[in-house]
């Protein structure tokens, strides 16, 4: 897929070098076709990251996308420099009365906080609040995912003992909705999270839907609104040495941290870094994007609502 991004965005380089497509607007603007339009609001600490993550899956099928990174108002990122936030992000205020296709809410490091005690939970609240009527559909990541199913649901989030941390085993429920398209029948997702959302808690509203669950990781994939949200606890995006980056972090800060669950070759730190969950990771986002962006979404797009 031609993704449409700024040309001296950081990602830009790591990824032609990943044979990745990437154009300049100019190259993209000749093109006889209107592209979707892509939001993601990057709430990860380290934004150049997530954002070479995020693009390297969105890359994957002949469809044209303009991405538009999204910041929140008022807040000012700690671990990414002012002048990458100026050069490459748009605060959401000044795009609150555009319409977009489709909308990526990333995961975030608050998973210790009660939602309210965000400083940014007024923000975040009227971001899901606005992706209802001008966004087609809307993908909530790990913490996004349960602070919406918490906003729009009431669903609680637990702490676990525990960080849920490693590689998982997932199953479909549901195997012939156009999400799961070409899945295998036993798929793997990274899971990297302190806290949960329960399958009993959401069994009790009847607009949810568990779409995908691991016997280990618990709760996977919840969906709404016919696929206009899609609620996911874990981090498909993440690269290959995401895990192993968290990891070794956290041991030098001496916290009490296990190493990734079938992540290493023979679940040994010192050995290799077994990849389980990329080809899968590319059939969700080309799935999200083909059956719940590209083919719902008007052609107008002023006419979403």
């Amino acid at each position: 897929m031609p993704v449409k991004i700024p040309s001296n965005l950081p990602a830009v380089e790591a990824l032609k070098q990943e044979n990745i497509f990437v154009m300049d607007s100019e190259r993209a603007n000749s093109q006889d076709i209107r592209p979707l339009r892509i939001g993601i609001l990057n709430l990860m600490p380290v934004k150049e990251r997530t954002e070479t993550d995020l693009i390297r899956l969105l890359s994957n099928t002949p469809l044209q996308l303009d991405i538009t990174f999204i910041k929140v108002p008022n807040h000012e990122s700690k671990n990414t420099s002012a002048l990458h936030m100026e050069q490459f992000y748009t605060s959401f205020e000044e795009l609150q009365d555009q319409k977009f296709d489709g909308l990526i809410i990333t995961g975030a490091p608050l998973e210790h906080l009660q939602f309210e005690d965000v400083h940014y939970w007024s923000w975040i609240e009227h971001i899901f609040d606005w992706a209802r009527t001008h966004v087609t559909s809307t993908m909530y990541i790990c913490w996004a995912a349960q602070a919406a199913l918490y906003h729009f649901y009431g669903v609680p989030k637990y702490q676990l003992d525990q960080k849920m941390f490693g590689v998982f085993k997932h199953h479909s429920l549901d195997p012939k909705a156009p999400i799961f398209r070409g899945f295998d029948d036993v798929f793997y997702m990274p899971q990297s999270r302190h806290s949960e959302v329960r399958a009993e808690d959401i069994a009790k509203h009847p607009a949810l839907k568990i779409m995908a669950e691991s016997w280990e990781s618990g709760v996977y994939m919840v969906m709404a609104r016919e696929g206009r949200e899609i609620f996911l606890t874990g981090h498909s995006e993440y690269a290959p040495d995401t895990l192993d980056t968290e990891y070794r972090r956290d041991l030098a800060k001496g916290l009490p941290i296990q190493p990734p669950a079938n992540y290493y070759k023979d679940d040994d730190p010192n050995q290799e870094i077994i990849v389980r969950w990329r080809s899968t990771a590319n059939l969700l986002f080309a799935n999200w994007l083909n059956y719940y962006v590209y083919q719902p979404t008007p052609f107008d797009i002023n006419e979403i609502h």
